[in-house]
This record gives C-alpha cells, sequence and structure tokens, in this order.
C-alpha cells in the first residue's frame, strides 16, 4: 500500500519491459454491473496510460482493464478511482497507485497455474488483479478491519479463488507454501527471510526495500540462491508486525 508521496513517480517509465503473452481464454471477470457503465471509458483510459509508461504484459493490461477499482476505494473517493494516483483507505492505509500495482503485477510474472502468496492487502485491488492471473492467491492483512473489508469486497465480486487472512505479514502463511510468487505491498527495512523461506525455487518476489523512500526489488530464487534486481525508487507504507525470532 503506498503513500500519496507515489505521485512523484509519475515521470518514471518502466524501460525494459517484462515477458509478454496472450491473456489466457480461461481468465474468468466478475461481469460488470449496471452501476459500473460510467467507470468503464476511465478504467480504459487508466490502462492505456499505464501502457504508455512501459507496462506490456497484455494479461496484466487485461486485468486491469476488467478489476472495478472503484469497488476497493471508500465511496467518497470513487470518482477518483481511475486517476493514477493512490487514494486513502482509511487506518493511515492507502490503495496503490495503479501504475504500480500493474508494474509489481507485470515483475511477478505470474501464469495461471500458479500460487501467489501476497502481504499488505489493504483494500483487496491487488489481490483482485493477482485472482484475474493465478491459479490461488493467498493475501495476509494486519489490520482487521481492512481485511474484513477486502475479504467482503472480494467475495462481493466473486473472487473464489482469493483467500484473506488477518495477521502479521512478516509470517507469511506456511501452510500453503512454497509460492511461486510473492507481492509485498509495504515496506520492511530488509528483506524477509521467512518469505525468501516460502518462497518456491524459480519463484519471483516483488517487494519494494527501505524506510521512507525505497527501492523495489525483483527476487528470483534459484537452487544455488537468491538473485536480485533493483529498479525504481518508490514510497510505501512502513511493514508493520514483527520478524519472527
Amino acid at each position: 500500500m503506498c503513500v500519496p508521496i507515489m505521485f512523484l513517480l509519475l515521470g518514471f517509465t518502466l524501460l525494459v519491459p517484462f515477458g509478454c503473452a496472450p491473456p489466457p481464454n480461461d481468465i474468468q471477470a466478475p461481469a460488470s454491473s449496471e452501476a459500473d457503465e460510467p467507470y468503464r471509458k476511465q478504467r480504459l483510459l487508466m490502462v492505456e496510460l499505464i501502457r504508455r509508461r512501459g507496462v506490456r504484459d497484455e494479461r496484466v493490461l487485461e486485468a486491469m482493464r476488467k478489476v472495478e477499482r472503484h469497488r476497493f476505494v471508500p465511496p467518497s473517493q470513487a470518482r477518483l478511482a481511475y486517476e493514477d494516483g493512490p487514494l486513502p483507505i482509511g487506518h493511515g492505509q492507502t490503495i496503490s497507485q495503479p501504475y504500480i500495482v500493474a508494474y509489481m503485477t507485470e515483475a511477478a510474472e505470474v501464469s495461471e497455474h500458479e500460487r501467489v502468496l501476497e502481504i499488505g492487502t489493504g483494500s483487496g485491488y491487488q489481490a483482485a488483479i493477482l485472482g484475474q492471473l493465478a491459479k490461488e492467491v493467498y493475501t495476509i492483512e494486519i489490520i482487521p478491519e481492512l481485511a474484513e473489508r477486502a475479504r467482503q469486497t472480494l467475495r462481493e465480486l466473486g473472487y473464489k479463488n482469493v483467500h484473506v487472512r488477518t495477521g502479521n505479514g512478516y509470517l507469511g502463511w506456511p501452510e500453503h507454501a512454497p509460492y511461486d510468487a510473492i507481492v509485498v505491498t509495504a515496506a520492511p527495512d530488509e528483506v524477509p527471510q521467512t518469505l525468501v523461506d516460502q518462497l518456491a525455487v524459480d519463484g519471483r518476489m516483488v517487494v519494494p526495500v527501505g524506510t521512507v523512500w525505497q527501492e523495489m526489488m525483483i527476487i528470483t530464487k534459484t537452487k544455488t540462491g537468491l538473485v536480485t534486481k533493483k529498479t525504481i525508487p518508490v514510497s510505501f507504507v512502513p511493514m508493520t508486525g514483527k520478524p519472527p525470532r
């Protein structure tokens, strides 16, 4: 979950696109409701902006076209839902900037047969995007009120493959490990070893690491160790909870 300072990131462009693939025929999105129609054009324009900024994976772009972002923000913020910026969702948290959601999703390289762990459910929007692409998504939120709200929204929209847990993200969700991808939407001071342990070999972790400003890291776990790539500067809310001792 990024903070409003992420508006400063509008000048950054992803110069090296990740692997692209056509959308699979079995992506199932909840049908757009009548109430969604006023937002459809805005959503398509939002995705076009994201595409122009460098996100090229068509499966990711299609997921962004389908997921109704206005359903994941407070009603008072719905008219702003398709602007490319973060929005407050209560409890000092935000829904991430759409470009950053798309960027992290593309970096995770999720396929339709994979299991994904998300740390920091927030509104549930990132989990919904991942739910369009993965077989199963397990997402953890430490703030009970946000976890319950996200759980309810995802249930109402028909995301049966997205599972929400209230808890400490530093612990991960070991019962369903190993994960093919892990997406962390809050910033730890350093990469949590517990999450590395729950990542499958050849799995990818996308995580902002640092304090006030962070660097986005894309970590691939190999049979011989970790391959880490630092990409763009970002600013996310701190990852709360405590690492296990």
